[in-house]
């Protein structure tokens, strides 16, 4: 009886769940390592169960088993998030380990949300929180010594690239990895107000631990722009430095020494934040300095999430207002601009905290390298080149046509939330068509593509057949600003630049040389235009005036056996 009693108990003993036990993520800082993700997620988790004000949810599948996750924060526990809006609260998004190789955020979002939970600090019930734990789960399962040459600190960490070696900072338009699109459908479901990007800096050193990169003002224009400049961005480094944390812009010197000023970083939308700026979203990213402790750093990237919590929960109102009167602006715009160039005539004047710079010989290789002198701090004003003129504008058309067949096109767009319509009969339409002209492309693959750039186009106006089931694309919805930036094909970062539309660059049908010939001179012979033409551009070009095979190319080029595909950039617009 005494050992069945005994065992009985047991059984009922381990039939009872055990209290979940939330490890006080404060001083895993000092640790030496990054959290394993397992225990990042279980740490969410457990906060879940525990508080009623955070809810865990899986957001969409990832290049690998795990399903990205987000943390939401909502003082009332209520995560209606299409009342959100309705309400008036503002949406911050905080997202950390895009690049698991700097690890700031991830222990410090969770510092923030477990103080939080336990009262030590207060959000006010206008703000709702939504913390990516880790956004490159796969990178961050890739623990290991040797990872960041240059980091101090901490010792373990987690990879840049995810499982398809892809750096997902550069993954906002061409969307290849899965996590990419689950984050995005994310990110327009919610429609956040405040985009938070927490990284570690690299580049040259200084005495700032927290450098903080914003979308460019005069690229993100309108109301948000201006707003951002004279009021959000100058508040934040009034705060920060009543925190212990004087910031600087995003140090964007590469092998010179900063005191001599730099240019703010143009973030297209390849960036997470260049995306968010196509759907007015105030766009930080944090950028602590690689070569400050790693605790130190973390405490930094705490308190600038903590000081964009208190400033938007303060500006409410404005916030909101400044988002409604920009979509208003791009609703109305007749005109975008696509493209950027820094206007080094207008330099903002900033106080620098550097260090003294020089050359010395380099044990290596004997030749002259950089260095820098910790023991010679000095505060210098240094120029930032912060102002932006537009660079290329486009007409808005009314529409956009995209034949069927660019599924890959297509289905980002829909990941984008795009409404298309499908054709139901078909048709011919006058629309405005593009033939590529010229572009430039790498020498190497980036990030899986092979880019181009310096796109030309030739623009004409064509009557084009259509199909049953080609797409119509209306400018006019919320994603307005999205769509030129991404189908306009000299855009930086349009979906040509990342060779999605590729195929139409080969030529798919040829001719024999010794049958044509005679077919090409037929048609001279008949064709006084062509053959002026030839002859002209003999003279312009003593070259081709030698090159029999060019000038048999030309004609065929300049014949209706030439397919119409070739060169034509397969998305029309309807003006």
């Amino acid at each position: 009886m005494f050992k069945a009693s005994f065992f009985l108990a047991i059984i009922c003993l381990l039939a009872v769940p055990l209290q979940a036990q939330i490890i006080n993520p404060h001083g895993l800082e000092h640790t030496g390592r990054t959290p394993e993700y397992r225990q990042v997620k279980e740490f969410y988790q457990n906060l879940d169960k525990k508080n009623k004000t955070i809810r865990v949810q899986a957001v969409g599948p990832t290049d690998t088993d795990d399903s990205l996750l987000v943390v939401y924060y909502s003082a009332d526990g209520r995560f209606d998030k299409e009342k959100w809006k309705e309400q008036g609260k503002i949406i911050v998004f905080i997202n950390n380990g895009i690049h698991p190789g700097e690890p700031d955020g991830i222990i410090a979002s969770m510092q923030l949300l477990w103080d939080i939970t336990e009262n030590k600090i207060e959000v006010p019930e206008n703000i709702v929180l939504a913390v990516i734990p880790v956004f490159n789960i796969s990178g961050a399962t890739k623990l290991r010594q040797y990872t960041r040459a240059n980091q101090n600190g901490p010792e373990i960490t987690g990879f840049r690239a995810n499982a398809q070696n892809l750096d997902l900072n550069r993954d906002f338009v061409k969307m290849d990895a899965r996590e990419t699109r689950s984050i995005v459908r994310l990110f327009r479901m919610l429609d956040p107000d405040i985009l938070v990007d927490n990284h570690v800096s690299n580049g040259a050193d200084y005495q700032h631990v927290m450098t903080l990169l914003s979308t460019q003002c005069n690229k993100l224009g309108g109301s948000m722009g201006a707003y951002l400049n004279s009021t959000f961005e100058p508040a934040l480094y009034d705060d920060m430095k009543q925190r212990g944390f004087d910031m600087v812009p995003y140090v964007n010197v590469w092998g010179s020494s900063p005191d001599n000023g730099w240019d703010a970083f143009m973030e297209t939308p390849r960036f997470f934040s260049g995306y968010a700026a196509m759907f007015h979203t105030y766009a930080f990213v944090a950028e602590t300095h690689m070569l400050k402790p790693f605790p130190i750093r973390v405490k930094a990237t705490y308190e600038l999430m903590q000081s964009i919590i208190n400033y938007s929960a303060a500006n409410v109102e404005h916030i909101r207002k400044t988002r409604e009167r920009q979509r208003e602006w791009i609703a109305d715009a007749g005109q975008i601009a696509i493209d950027w160039a820094v206007d080094t005539t207008r330099p903002t004047t900033i106080e620098l905290k550097g260090y003294k710079a020089g050359r010395k010989p380099s044990d290596i290789s004997g030749q002259q390298r950089l260095y820098y002198d910790r023991s010679k701090p000095f505060v210098t004003a240094a120029p930032f080149y912060n102002a932006c003129t537009t660079r290329q504008t486009i007409d808005v058309p009314h529409a956009y046509i995209i034949p069927q067949g660019w599924n890959r096109v297509v289905q980002r767009l829909k990941a984008n939330g795009v409404k298309l319509q499908k054709l139901t009969t078909d048709t011919t339409l006058e629309l405005t068509v593009y033939y590529i002209s010229d572009y430039k492309t790498t020498p190497g693959p980036y990030e899986g593509h092979y880019l181009h750039s310096g796109v030309v186009t030739d623009k004409q106006t064509k009557h084009m057949k259509l199909y049953k089931g080609d797409y119509l694309v209306p400018v006019e919805q919320d994603a307005k600003r999205y769509l030129v930036e991404t189908l306009e094909p000299t855009a930086p970062d349009a979906f040509f630049a990342w060779g999605f539309f590729d195929a139409v660059l080969q030529q798919k049908e040829y001719y024999s040389d010794y049958v044509f010939e005679d077919l090409a001179a037929e048609m001279l012979a008949k064709d006084k235009t062509l053959k002026e033409k030839l002859e002209q551009r003999k003279i312009s070009d003593p070259a081709f005036a030698k090159d029999g095979r060019g000038q048999l190319n030309f004609i065929y080029q300049n014949s209706p056996y030439h397919e119409p595909e070739h060169m034509r950039y397969p998305v029309y617009r309807l003006e």
